[in-house]
């Protein structure tokens, strides 16, 4: 059956009669009839029933308005689609396409309107193109004329002190620009929506572990070689393209990148390429004793900024900062304005500021387990993506290069993988406790926090059988919710109060990557059943929320109640639009797509069935 709708009168009577609370969705909050009448090309009426087959007709007209059109031909296939195929769908024909950007013309016209760009002293956006880049330089400036911006060269040598000076004048930082013919074009990249209008640096790895699965290969090469750029132009994979990111980069997944695209490409000539890239981003950022390399031989996140990190919105500091403004007896922002400008020095608050910048590094900002202490840790979750990058190194170079790529061998880069073991079984193993904790450089001891970071290494394939099995018997039922595994227990978050507010990565929170890193790791060491659970977990509630809360795709979730209304600091990104989301949320759609490669046919019976998973899994 197939209806040929009138958009305009259809949505107005459909919104006036089921979207009670006025927010432009249909969901089960709203009190409407839960049933609309509508009339097929044969006459025939039809009543669309329920919350979901709703939202469904709400979304499927504004997709038909959006291309343009004032009569919408929907079959009723696309009405009562099953959740799973719906949603899959959706996530592969309209939100990757919506979360696509470039560095060029059309780029930077949807960059100007960006809200991170209104609060600016000027209504110019600044691009920043580094010195080496001629060809940039020259294209940026001939945009000036044509659009509100200013192209700025950075200088050869990005300092600390240099990254300072910008902030009062941040930007955007150009990312790889190709000629295509006569015209030039930015390198495509994906963002993980929302405000987050930019490219991330471990976002974007996982993003394109869902882009491979959805058959878009060229896409996910694209974001290897915008990460190419920057670390060949900026000395490091960004914690974003932004000015005040210069000297702050990102869990480091560009190893696993590119040997996932070059599975599927079998470009020995780009794989070359990046992997001389990827191992000068080893030796250089990962591996320069006192910086990111410590004593032990292990390695910890180091974010070289000065001041506040001036992304963050006024007031996020308050708390820390009032003691101080309170014995000098000024307001907090007199103290804040002095701080930023050198005026006020507090080697106390200078600290306090590397440990918050190192976090936000980690891509974990912000939890209990690093808050005050992050640049001291050596952390589970970098050294196993070092670990694996080291393995890599190892395979690829044997696999691909005979045994010898330039003067590294296969073995130069098992010994480091083994060495590297061997100080993470030291230091970071605890065999009483059968888990993995970070540890501290400074005192010398490890951090008892038990975390969904515990998992890790066995995604990177570093545990032994042995250990292997002590940590999925002893992590998986400590962390395991509802809705997938959580960011860490509750006893290790500890209270939470009005001078304890709720930190977004720790329980009751579960992510994306989390999940997805813990499915391979199971999967790795042939833990297939529990893996399955887990996947169910997760991929029953993103299905639930979205059928209930019309295709609601976001951030993050709250796994203990399995539901997408988190409480924790700076929202949950994805969830405020109208009608439709045109992105979901780029590492959140990933993880549907991946949990859905993995999981087993039956399973994806019960969740188009919306079968809780207590009544498959509970005893």
């Amino acid at each position: 059956m197939i209806f040929l709708i009138n958009i305009n009168d259809t949505l107005s009577t459909l919104l006036q009669q089921e979207d009670t609370d006025g927010d432009k969705k249909i969901t089960i909050e709203d009190k409407g009839h839960k049933a609309f009448e509508l009339v097929s090309d044969e006459a025939k009426s039809y009543t669309i029933k329920g919350t979901y087959h709703l939202s469904n007709l709400l979304q499927e007209l504004v997709i038909a308005r959006n291309e343009g059109k004032q009569i919408a031909e929907i079959p009723l296939s696309k009405i009562e689609e099953l959740p799973v195929s719906r949603i899959s769908r959706m996530i592969k024909d309209y939100y990757w396409k919506g979360l696509t950007r470039t560095m060029d013309a059309k780029g930077i016209e949807r960059l100007i309107h960006d809200t991170k760009n209104e609060n600016l002293t000027s209504n110019v956006l600044k691009i920043y193109v580094p010195i080496e880049d001629e060809h940039a330089l020259n294209y940026y400036r001939s945009l000036e004329g044509r659009y509100p911006i200013d192209v700025i060269q950075l200088p050869e040598n990005i300092t600390p002190q240099y990254v300072k000076t910008c902030n009062n004048k941040p930007g955007i930082l150009a990312l790889k620009l190709e000629t295509d013919g006569d015209s030039i074009k930015g390198v495509p990249f994906v963002v993980p929506g929302g405000r987050f209008n930019e490219m991330y640096g471990w976002d974007s790895y996982f993003e394109s572990v869902g882009l491979i699965i959805d058959g878009k290969v060229e896409l996910a090469k694209a974001m290897a070689d915008n990460f190419q750029y920057e670390i060949e132009n900026y000395g490091k994979i960004l914690n974003a393209n932004r000015s005040y990111y210069l000297t702050r980069t990102q869990p480091p997944f560009y190893s696993s990148l590119v040997r996932e695209v070059f599975e599927i490409t079998r470009d020995k000539i780009w794989l070359e390429s990046h992997l001389k890239t990827a191992i000068k981003e080893y030796e250089t950022v990962w591996m320069i004793e006192g910086k990111r390399l410590t004593k032990n031989g292990l390695n910890r996140y180091l974010a070289e900024g000065i001041g506040l990190p001036p992304e963050c919105e006024e007031g996020h500091f308050d708390s820390v900062i009032k003691p101080y403004a309170e014995k000098l007896q000024i307001s907090i922002r007199d103290y804040e304005k002095g701080f930023a400008n050198g005026i006020i020095l507090n080697k106390e608050l200078d600290n306090y500021f590397i440990h918050d910048r190192t976090v936000r590094e980690s891509g974990h900002d912000t939890s209990y387990r690093i808050e005050g202490n992050c640049a001291d840790l050596n952390l589970v979750e970098l050294n196993a993506m070092l670990f694996k990058y080291e393995t890599d190194f190892a395979e690829l170079i044997k696999n691909e290069f005979n045994g010898k790529f330039e003067f590294y061998t296969v073995e130069y880069w098992q010994e480091k993988a083994k060495t590297r073991k061997q100080e993470v079984d030291k230091y970071l193993w605890n065999e009483n406790e059968g888990l993995y904790f970070d540890y501290n450089v400074k005192t010398a001891k490890q951090s008892i926090f038990v975390a969904a970071s515990t998992l890790t290494p066995l995604w990177a394939n570093m545990c032994s059988k042995e250990q292997a099995k002590i940590l999925v018997n002893t992590a998986i039922p400590m962390l395991k919710e509802k809705g997938g595994i959580a960011g860490c227990t509750a006893l290790s978050r500890g209270e939470i109060s009005t001078n304890r507010p709720q930190r977004q990565w720790d329980y009751p929170n579960g992510w994306a990557p989390h999940q997805m890193m813990i499915w391979k790791g199971l999967n790795n060491y042939g833990y297939f059943g529990e893996a399955q659970e887990l996947i169910y977990r997760w991929l029953y509630m993103i299905t639930k929320n979205a059928v209930d809360y019309n295709g609601t795709i976001p951030e993050k979730y709250d796994v203990v109640e399995a539901t997408h209304k988190v409480f924790a600091e700076y929202g949950n990104v994805g969830t405020d639009f109208e009608y439709i989301t045109q992105e979901g949320f780029g590492w959140m759609n990933a993880s549907y797509q991946y949990g859905l490669s993995l999981i087993q046919d039956i399973f994806k019976e019960k969740l188009n069935m919306l079968i809780k998973p207590e009544e498959l899994f509970d005893n």
